[in-house]
Formats: C-alpha cells, sequence, structure tokens
C-alpha cells in the first residue's frame, strides 16, 4: 500500500459514520489494519507509521513540544513512585 491509499481509506472512513466513529476511539496499530482490510484497503503498518511521520513533519517546534509534553504526563501515570 501507499500513502495516497491510506489517505483513500482515511477519506472512505469519513464518509461512512460507522466507521468514522470507530476510528475516533484508540486503536492498537494491528486493530487499524485489520480494520482497513475488511473494508478492501491493503492497509501496511509501514505506510501508517510513515503518515504519522508526515504529519508530524507538518507541525511546528511548539506544537511538537506540546504533544511531547502530553506524551510525557502520559508515561508518568503508569511509572510507578
Amino acid at each position: 500500500m501507499t500513502l495516497p491509499a491510506l489517505d483513500a481509506f482515511l477519506a472512505f472512513a469519513q464518509a461512512d459514520g460507522t466507521l468514522a466513529e470507530r476510528l475516533r476511539q484508540p486503536l492498537e496499530l494491528e486493530e487499524l489494519l485489520a480494520l482497513g482490510r475488511s473494508h478492501g484497503f491493503a492497509l501496511e503498518a509501514e505506510d501508517v507509521l510513515a503518515a504519522q511521520q508526515r504529519e508530524e513533519a507538518s507541525l511546528s517546534a511548539a506544537e511538537l513540544q506540546q504533544r511531547a509534553g502530553a506524551d510525557a504526563r502520559k508515561l508518568r501515570s503508569f511509572i510507578p513512585g
């Protein structure tokens, strides 16, 4: 699969209310891939990761810093002590 195909799946999902709602929920990577495959899209983990990198590349330094801070706060809740 390619990034344009992943984009096509996401556009398809937005047009389907049930699928769009499912994608708003937290999903493991394998769940996302299986969901795409069940709708006829050959999704690959590498393409999903490339899409995340593409999104992060479009963010400003301040936005990246905010995202890193939010991730750090999430991690702290899992670390005992």
